[in-house]
């Protein structure tokens, strides 16, 4: 049963399959701070064929950091995934699922499913682009305007500033490399472009986390 939350008919207008989200919520303690290459690497363990569909954006699984390299869960978190809708029945397999990252276990439970809402303005926590050019956030920047322009979206991007007053950057880990990329903000969007950003991303990396973008009041 889909949860209308949105305006589903600009997927149409945009020129897609429709895109929906699966919220799983998730039992357990404890998670990697840094958990997305483990989290997807249990995903294809347990359906190989998720790797064929770079469509599919994972968001990885919130919680309370507890300054030690760990999140603590909390009855609200959830594993979020974005699909078309033909792909429901592969990721509605997870249901019920218990996976591993690492030595951390959790029980991932029966999903609800959300149409997409526009927003006006999104922000990714990380948004990464291959290129050692564009772990500097000037250049970054280009590329995500260059990335939005190629889509036929039309919107301010920006990276914001962290408490220091820095460009907001953040880091990755996939398996021994460190994969640095920028939270990233998009404004000014209208609602097709505001529905499209949320179904195709920017940026590498939409089965870690990366490049998924949330209305900013969910972020």
């Amino acid at each position: 049963m889909i949860a209308s939350v949105g305006t589903a008919s600009l997927n149409a207008m945009n020129g897609f399959e429709p895109f929906v989200e699966l919220n799983f919520l998730v039992q357990g303690k404890t998670l990697p701070a840094d958990h997305g290459y483990g989290l997807y690497a249990a995903m294809v363990h347990l359906i190989p064929e998720i790797r064929l569909h770079s469509e599919i954006g994972i968001l990885t699984i919130p919680g309370f950091a507890d300054k030690q390299g760990k999140i603590l869960l909390t009855e609200q978190s959830c594993l979020r995934i974005r699909v078309p809708i033909s792909k429901i029945p592969l990721v509605y397999r997870f249901a019920g699922k218990r996976i591993s990252i690492g030595k951390h276990e959790i029980q991932i439970c029966i999903p609800k499913v959300y149409t997409l809402r526009p927003s006006e303005t999104l922000r990714a926590r990380i948004v990464t682009i291959k290129g050692k050019e564009y772990t500097q956030p000037e250049a970054f920047l280009e590329a995500a305007k260059r990335q939005l322009t190629k889509l036929g979206i039309s919107g301010e991007v920006s990276i914001p500033l962290d408490r220091e007053r820095n460009p907001y950057r953040k880091t990755i880990k996939i398996q021994h490399f460190t994969v640095v990329g920028f939270t990233t903000e998009v404004s000014g969007l209208n609602d097709e472009d505001s529905i499209k950003l949320q179904q195709l991303g920017i940026g590498g990396k939409r089965h870690m986390g990366c490049g998924f973008f949330l209305p900013i009041k969910e972020v």
